[in-house]
């Protein structure tokens, strides 16, 4: 934005004229926000999920990709997304109980898991 100054009072006024390049420099600052917002977020996700894989291995026992792909199952199953159904197994660590349909397709996956182990 450029500024003009009044000579009475010396303080610099905005004007509504704004080049192409201050125009864009604008949008890729928001860009550049929005893009910094979902990364902290996608971290944050990340977290709670490598902390409920860990529960899954050792509830289970099995391998890291095993429950990972055990945590999508019942994600894809329950239609809830899948940092959702992390944060409520980490929850359970704070005496929190896990909601019925995850809990539910929870038991299944590992059911279906420790058949396909015995086979």
């Amino acid at each position: 934005m450029h500024q003009l100054t009044t000579p009475r009072e010396e303080q610099p006024l905005p004007t509504a004229v704004t080049s192409t390049e201050d125009a864009a420099l604008a949008i890729e600052i928001l860009q550049l926000r929005a893009r910094n917002e979902q990364l902290e977020r996608a971290l944050t996700s990340r977290a709670v999920i490598d902390q409920a894989r860990g529960m899954v291995m050792a509830l289970a026992p099995c391998s890291s990709d095993r429950a990972w792909g055990l945590l999508v199952e019942v994600s894809q199953h329950c239609n809830v997304k899948l940092r959702d159904v992390a944060a409520a197994l980490v929850a359970t660590t704070n005496d929190e109980t896990l909601p019925a349909p995850v809990r539910r397709e929870l038991r299944r996956a590992l059911r279906r898991l420790h058949m396909a182990d015995q086979r």
